[in-house]
């Protein structure tokens, strides 16, 4: 099959890069054209493990190609996908679709026979049927079917997801266009890997529904991991005793500084957006929406517990910024709240990620960054651990107290257990929930 790719972000280039390993010709597209150089010279643009051995296979397969051409790209293709941004926007929390349509008009103008477009965006039920719209509106004599086919990748994760996925779910208007999704994907369906036909409209609700779930989840956890601080509970123990039952399942239930990353906060907030537009308040998300940020500044007072309520003039050694381990992505990752709110309270802030300095840098103003932990600490008045990095999980503990001028440590990802850190030479430590 021609596999057509409009927007090589994250979601654009891993998909463009595995259906390029499933044996298709892929043709991804960007605007970009510092972006665009920089592909084509073989080098990726995002952090993510294993993406830059596979592109380079299947550059040098032939299977692969990037190009600013959306035109003549388009044409010949069996199958258009679009997977641009659809960032919050500003003011309501909407799903902002002004990429989506605008790469609708243009593959509009671009078709010159039969194909399926494709969303792979997330976008607000009802989406696809404008985009239907639009190239209808745009070209009249255009031959072509809509497809939604959401996207459900772990950044991180992201090539086992698309090549071992849990599902994939195909939003279909008619029969045609499920016999091209289901050559699209038929790598998956000989492995017996599930794959769901829909209509368009439960597609696009499968996507926001899924991760307002799993964003209620990681909320419910770390409002238990409260409860359990002034009860006197574990919530380590906790996560593990109702992890184990089978309906409600062992993952997101580990507590934190709260979810972010480019999925979550903006699909939850579309989500609710959806809702109040239809006049059925989705009361469930919108309190999850509110307690996550509130989850925040509840990390902020730990620090500053931690600090004997005075911050000003204290340096704190940062460990990890990024929203998860294994991307470099920043967005909304809760950093951004949380290191700012130390800075503003006179905290010299030292970071460490492997990942997140080249987008960090420019979110996170005066801060100093650093390559090694233990340069980091050395003459700090504490550690924060934000981020559960491989790197930060096996630190000398005795190595890192030993250079502090004060060492403490607040661990907001339950890395360490409490004893083992006092035993090393801290003179506190406070986690999650405990």
């Amino acid at each position: 099959m021609i596999i057509t790719i409009i927007g090589t972000g994250y979601v654009g280039l891993v998909s463009g890069v595995c259906f390029s390993e499933f044996g298709h010709q892929v043709i991804c597209i960007d605007k970009d054209t510092t972006k665009l150089e920089k592909l084509k010279a073989g080098e990726v643009p995002i952090y993510e493990p294993g993406l830059d051995d596979l592109m380079a296979r299947n550059v040098a397969a032939g299977r692969l190609t990037f190009s600013g051409d959306l035109t003549k790209a388009v044409d010949g293709a069996d199958a258009v996908f679009i997977a641009v941004g659809t960032p919050s926007r500003r003011g309501d929390g909407h799903a902002d679709l002004t990429y989506v349509i605008a790469a609708a008009k243009e593959i509009a103008r671009a078709l010159t026979e039969y194909a399926v477009v494709v969303t792979k965006s997330t976008v607000p039920v009802g989406t696809n049927q404008k985009v239907f719209e639009t190239i209808s509106a745009a070209n009249p004599d255009a031959e072509f079917d809509v497809v939604s086919n959401p996207e459900f990748l772990r950044e991180g994760a992201a090539i086992d997801d698309f090549m071992k996925p849990d599902r994939v779910v195909v939003g279909v208007q008619n029969s045609r266009a499920a016999e091209i999704m289901t050559e699209i994907y038929r790598p998956l369906y000989l492995r017996d890997f599930p794959i769901i036909t829909t209509d368009l409209k439960s597609a696009e609700m499968i996507k926001y529904a899924a991760n307002a779930f799993l964003a209620t989840k990681i909320t419910f956890i770390n409002e238990i991991a409260a409860l359990c601080e002034r009860v006197g509970a574990d919530v380590k123990q906790v996560a593990n005793g109702i992890g184990l039952d089978g309906r409600i399942g062992n993952k997101f239930l580990h507590a934190g500084p709260g979810y972010g990353g480019s999925c979550f906060p903006k699909d939850t907030k579309a989500l609710a957006r959806i809702g109040q537009e239809h006049g059925v308040p989705m009361q469930i998300v919108e309190t999850v929406i509110k307690v996550n940020d509130e989850i925040k500044q509840r990390m902020i007072d730990k620090v500053t517990d931690l600090c004997d309520g005075n911050l000003n003039g204290k340096t704190i050694a940062v460990l990890g910024v990024t929203f998860k381990p294994n991307t470099d992505d920043m967005r909304d990752a809760p950093s951004l709240t949380i290191v700012p709110a130390l800075v503003e309270s006179g905290v010299k802030i030292r970071i460490v990620d492997p990942q997140g300095r080249r987008e960090g840098e420019a979110l996170l103003p005066g801060v100093t960054w650093e390559t090694d932990p233990y340069e980091a600490a050395d003459g700090a008045d504490a550690i924060t651990i934000l981020t559960e990095w491989n790197e930060f999980r096996a630190l000398d503990l005795n190595r890192l107290a030993s250079g502090m001028r004060s060492p403490r440590m607040a661990d907001l990802r339950n890395i360490y257990d409490r004893d083992v850190v006092l035993q090393a030479g801290f003179e506190a430590y406070v986690g999650i929930g405990t």
